[in-house]
Order: C-alpha cells, then sequence, then structure tokens
C-alpha cells in the first residue's frame, strides 16, 4: 500500500482501493475507487486542469502535495488531511481505525466508504471531521430558510424548487465540490460532515483555500466555468404571467405598458402555447402569425421569451422518431410516463448529445428563426410525477448515478445551439441547476412556490445559496407562483414587499399563477391561465409603489452590469451574504435577513406582515448612507430605521453615488 508519485498526482493503492489526488486549478481533486481504474471520461462539473505542477512528497505508507494555498497529506492507514499555505488545518477525513502513532479506535469507520451497490457501481460515502465553529454556504437552492447550513442534511437530488448545486464555501477558509451528480445526501452535523452517493463509479472531490470568501469563489468559478456576459436587456424588468392565452392578449400587454410609459424588457409565452408537448412549435389557433408579432415586440424593445418543456407527448409527430432513436427517457419498469400532465409524456434524455441536437433542430426552425433569442426551459429537473429516481435511466447511466446532471444538459443543448448561429451573452431561465450549469447560460429561478411571507424570507436564503454555489444568475416568481388575490388587502402587501425585493435580485421578473375570481370564468381561465399578474392589476396603492420600483431598477442598468461584468470574469455572486464582502467582521457572518446587491448597495428588505420599522446591521470597515434620509452611519453597528409600505431600507456604502432616487 505504498504512496507514490504518478503523472503528476499523488497515488495510493491499497488491497482494492485506488486513489488518486492532483492538482486541478487552484486546488485538488481526489478520486478513490475499488475498480482497477477511474472514468478519466467524466470529470462532471470540472472544466479541464491547467495547473502548474505541485511539490511531491512521498515515503513509505504517507505521502503530501502542495499546491499554492492548500495541501494534502495521505497518512499511513489512508486517511487525508488538508492544510492551508500556513499549515493551519483546513479539513480532515474522519476515520476511526487502529493507527500506528495516531489516534487508536476500535470501531474500524474509515472516512472514504465503497461499497457495492446496483450493477458494476457503489455506494460511496466521504466523511469529515466536523467543527464546532464552522459555518456553511452555498449547497444550491433548498426551501428550508437557512443561510448558514451547519446542522442541515440536504437531500442531494433535484426536485421542483429545490436545485442541488453541491458546493460549499466554509468560515474555516476553504470550498469543497462533491463532483458527483449521483442521487445522495450531504450531511453537516455536529459529529460529522458527510456525502454520500447513492450509486456511483467512483468517490470524487475537490477542495481550495483561500485567505477571504471571495477568493475561494474565483478559484471554484476558475474550474467550473462563469455566467457569459449578461446581455442589456436581460437587466430589466420581466413581465410574465401563468399564461398568456394568444399572441393579441400578449401583444395588449406590451402594448399597454408602452401607453403607460413603464419600463419593460421581456415579456413571457408561457406553457401549452403549443398543439402538443414535445411538438415545440407555436399552436396556429391561437398564434397565428408568431414572426409578426416578434417584429411588433421588438419594434417596442421588447423581447419575447418562449417557455419550452422537455416533455414529449405520446400523440406528438415526434414521439416515435425520438423513442426509435433511443432519445427518450427509459423507465427500468412499469409504464413508460415519466410526468403525467395533461397528456402521457416522456421527458427527452438532456444527457445524450443526439437528443440535444434534435430538440435544438426543432426549437430553431419553430423560434429561433423567427428572432426568438429567449428561452424559458421549464420542468428541468425533470418533474417526475413519482419521484421513483431508482426507475428512470438515461444515457449517461441511472438516474441514481448521473441524475442531478439533467439540468446541465438542458441548457448546454440551447446554449450550443444559440453558440452555433453566431449569438453571444446566451442567458435563458431554467427551473434548476447543477454546478457547472452556469457556464451554459442558465438563469435558475426558485420554482413552483406558494404565496407567503414565510416563503419570501425562504427565497432570500435560497438565492444567496445559489450564487456562493456558482450560479449568480438566479430568481423568483415575484409574488410567489401558486395563488395569490390581487384584490386581497394582505395579498397586495406580499406582492409589495417581494416587488421591492425582487427589484434587487439578479433578474426582476414578475411571475405567477393569481386567482381568478368573478362570474363567467371557465375551467381554461383558472387552472390554465389564471387572473391578471401586470403591475396595474393591484390597486392605484400597489400601482404607484410597482411603478417606483420600476423605474429605480431602470436608473440601475449601469450599476448592475457592473455587478454582471465581474459575475461573468470572476464568478462573484450579483446577490452575496454581508460577510462576502466584509469576512473580518464576525457579526456580518450572522446576517441572514440583509444583503449586499454588488458591491455597494446593502439591501434589506421587509419580509414580515404589517412591518413598518426595521433593524439593519451596517457591516464594519465602512460608511453607510441611508439612501432616503441620507443619514450617514459609522459600520459596525445596527441601526433602526423606517420601512413604509412604499420603501424598503436601502444603504449606499462610502459615499458610492447611486441613483436611488429620482430627485436629482
Amino acid at each position: 500500500m505504498a504512496v507514490s508519485i504518478q503523472n503528476g498526482r499523488l497515488v495510493r493503492r491499497n488491497d482494492d482501493e485506488l486513489l488518486w489526488i492532483e492538482a486541478w486549478g487552484d486546488g485538488l481533486r481526489v478520486r478513490a475507487t475499488c475498480r482497477e481504474g477511474f472514468r478519466e471520461d467524466r470529470d462532471w462539473a470540472l472544466l479541464p486542469s491547467h495547473a502548474p505542477k505541485a511539490v511531491f512528497f512521498a515515503s513509505g505508507d504517507e505521502g503530501s502535495i502542495t499546491h499554492g494555498d492548500i495541501a494534502a497529506r495521505v497518512h499511513d492507514n489512508g486517511q487525508i488531511s488538508f492544510f492551508n499555505s500556513g499549515g493551519a488545518p483546513l479539513l480532515e477525513e474522519r476515520w476511526r481505525t487502529r493507527l500506528t502513532g495516531r489516534l487508536f479506535s476500535s470501531l474500524q469507520v474509515k472516512g472514504r466508504e465503497i461499497q457495492p451497490a446496483a450493477g458494476d457501481l457503489f455506494r460511496i460515502a466521504a466523511r469529515f471531521e466536523p467543527r464546532d465553529d464552522e459555518r456553511i454556504f452555498g449547497m444550491g437552492q433548498y426551501q428550508d430558510g437557512r443561510l448558514d447550513l451547519k446542522g442541515s442534511a440536504l437531500e442531494l437530488a433535484q426536485r421542483n424548487s429545490q436545485a442541488s448545486v453541491p458546493f460549499f464555501l466554509s468560515n474555516m477558509g476553504y470550498g469543497f465540490l462533491w463532483n458527483n451528480p449521483a442521487i445522495g445526501r450531504a450531511t453537516f452535523a455536529a459529529n460529522m460532515t458527510e456525502f454520500v452517493a447513492e450509486q456511483s463509479a467512483q468517490l470524487d472531490y475537490w477542495v481550495t483555500a483561500g485567505g477571504t470568501p471571495a477568493a475561494i469563489e474565483e478559484r471554484y468559478a476558475a474550474v467550473t466555468g462563469t455566467v457569459p456576459m449578461m446581455p442589456e436587456f436581460a437587466m430589466g424588468f420581466w413581465q410574465c404571467k401563468l399564461r398568456y392565452r394568444s399572441q393579441e392578449e400578449l401583444l395588449e400587454v406590451a402594448r399597454e405598458y408602452k401607453k403607460r410609459g413603464l419600463p419593460i424588457s421581456v415579456i413571457v409565452c408561457d406553457f401549452f402555447h403549443w398543439p402538443r408537448q414535445g411538438d415545440w412549435k407555436f399552436d396556429p389557433r391561437c398564434w397565428p402569425d408568431p414572426d409578426g408579432m416578434v417584429r411588433e415586440l421588438k419594434t417596442m424593445g421588447i423581447e419575447l421569451m418562449v417557455s419550452i418543456w422537455p416533455t414529449v407527448d405520446r400523440n406528438s409527430a415526434n414521439f416515435e422518431p425520438m423513442r426509435e432513436a433511443g432519445l427518450l427517457t427509459r423507465v427500468q419498469r412499469g409504464v413508460r410516463t415519466t410526468m403525467d400532465f395533461m397528456g402521457a409524456t416522456v421527458f427527452f434524455d438532456a444527457t445524450n448529445p443526439r437528443a440535444r441536437a434534435f430538440v435544438w433542430e426543432r426549437v430553431r426552425e419553430s423560434y429561433y428563426q423567427k428572432g426568438i433569442r429567449l428561452f424559458w426551459l421549464d420542468e428541468a429537473e425533470p418533474e417526475f410525477t413519482a419521484y421513483d429516481f431508482d426507475n428512470y435511466r438515461y444515457h449517461l447511466g441511472s438516474v441514481m448515478e448521473v441524475g442531478n446532471a439533467y439540468p446541465v444538459g438542458y441548457a448546454q443543448a440551447f446554449y450550443d445551439g444559440m453558440k452555433a448561429e453566431g449569438q453571444e451573452d446566451i442567458i435563458n431561465l431554467v427551473r434548476c441547476a447543477w454546478a457547472g450549469s452556469q457556464r451554459y447560460g442558465a438563469l435558475a429561478w426558485s420554482g413552483d412556490i406558494d404565496c407567503t411571507f414565510e416563503t419570501l424570507r425562504r427565497q432570500l436564503a435560497a438565492g444567496l445559496n445559489m450564487g456562493i454555489a456558482g450560479i449568480p444568475w438566479w430568481t423568483t416568481d415575484i409574488g410567489g407562483f401558486e395563488g395569490g388575490d390581487p384584490d386581497d388587502p394582505d395579498y397586495r402587501e406580499l406582492l409589495i414587499r417581494w416587488f421591492q425585493w425582487g427589484a434587487f435580485c439578479p433578474v426582476f421578473r414578475l411571475h405567477g399563477h393569481r386567482a381568478l375570481t368573478g362570474k363567467g370564468a371557465s375551467f381554461e381561465d383558472i387552472h390554465l391561465c389564471g387572473g391578471p399578474n401586470e403591475v396595474w392589476s393591484y390597486g392605484p396603492e400597489a400601482y404607484g409603489i410597482l411603478v417606483k420600483y420600476l423605474c429605480l431598477r431602470e436608473r440601475l442598468r449601469s450599476y448592475i452590469a457592473r455587478a454582471m461584468r465581474e459575475a461573468h470574469e470572476k464568478g462573484t455572486p450579483v446577490m452575496r451574504p454581508v460577510f462576502y464582502d466584509f469576512p473580518s467582521d464576525p457579526v456580518a457572518w450572522e446576517q441572514q435577513e440583509e444583503y449586499l446587491f454588488g458591491p455597494d448597495l446593502l439591501v434589506a428588505p421587509v419580509m414580515y406582515p404589517g412591518v413598518r420599522r426595521r433593524t439593519v446591521y451596517l457591516p464594519a470597515g465602512a460608511r453607510w448612507s441611508h439612501a432616503e434620509t441620507r443619514t450617514s452611519y459609522d459600520g459596525g453597528q445596527p441601526v433602526e430605521v423606517d420601512a413604509p409600505l412604499d420603501s424598503i431600507p436601502l444603504f449606499t456604502r462610502n459615499d458610492a453615488r447611486l441613483p436611488l432616487s429620482a430627485d436629482p
């Protein structure tokens, strides 16, 4: 079981386990398997490495690798410990075995566990020692409202409103990527940190170190990719409701925005504008002249976004050709229906490059050639009617083994197709993401959520953790998706508060399935269209407030563009926790209900009903100016400020001149 240096790697072979540790970007990649060798064709989230040569040591059963700011040591029993450039411990595998010269334990529990599972796959576990004072951030989007994930147990699986993006940043000075798309779990318990993949060919993770959260995030972005530069139009306001039924209805809404002189950048043609799922084209009965519709919208300065679903109805003309060519998701047992909604459908297999090319070609013919440059890639988890992950199989393997990578392939299908057409700065709205999705222009949103203040609070934590997990383009359905009566005063308050916060999210987008009341409403109106959801739909008081924030967002375009440039070039989250910019302030690490939007704007959204004043912590190391009163404060203290219904607290950093007020 000697440790050796081979081909630029630290290698250990012990009985049936093969272990590799190598420099990868500004970090170290660790792989282990009980096969004869590794599946080297699957780097998953990681881009090809161009790491400079590392420094190695190997003697007998021990060895080490040092690379930039991080080092790893392999002990005589196989345990791995990680250190920063100053020799301080960062992370250590949790072993409880009989050792020579180290901790003695009769438990015989290893930090790496590789056990036989289905077929030639293994159940993989990686266990690490806990730290009582550690804080954990990232891991994607979960609907539990927790920003600091210490103490959490997370399912590593994609669901509607849940996006597993398994990278976390620790306040101990390191970042960790679980580079494995298998269904599993991550646990950040008091007695152990553990990652589990239920079925996988090999263990695979990546660790980096850095003196600041920004340094760690930038190193992670360098090995997994960054978003393209967001196109200018996407930084404005996006109008959407559950479904506009026809071309004329959609155009009338767009014309009304222009008639009122309101800023609008995008309007959305949502689901079931097609004849059948899997046709990927307009239904000519309701959309008789899509070319003319797109032309008129463009003359108004509005881009059209079109909804795409990955579902293929058995009655679609594309179903049999796709089935015969092996382009559809398969089932291990039972009837081949992966989603039962408005028809028995099967998802196209986004892990199959031929399937990606097939779908894009249909989309190119039906939409792209008409001038549509923005797509809403819905159902991207994908949303199985029954989340029986063990029953489904993709081109790359079983869903148990590779399922979390589906949304990456879905985004890649459109990115590659649009890139081949010569388009740059690609962005598409995707209802799920995994590590690496960002490099394919994925704008994630938080799925079909309900309409409550509690849900609003959960979205703030979800959005901040998505940014840390490497997905800087993120948004929500402003007002929540399911429910909400435009005539209800309580709901109007929620909509106003959500809209105010939405103006300071990476993408500012109004959407939802609003209640439809009154006589004469058909089943289709209520269940497939819903009530009105334009800014004038909520009464005159709400309208005035919403317009205020529409105009504020418009004035901030140049500031937002600078933040988007940082996301593109360095992977910097557009919205990020306060500690990201103020890591030396210990109180900043505790803030759960405020954040930075870009480098110079502190946002303190109001997320409780009836609140008209709130406390805001101003981080140490800067002076802060209240956007409306222009009162200046020293950082390092909490302040209590007014938060009337027409306003949320905003503070600028170090006299930054931002056009937050319409007054000169």
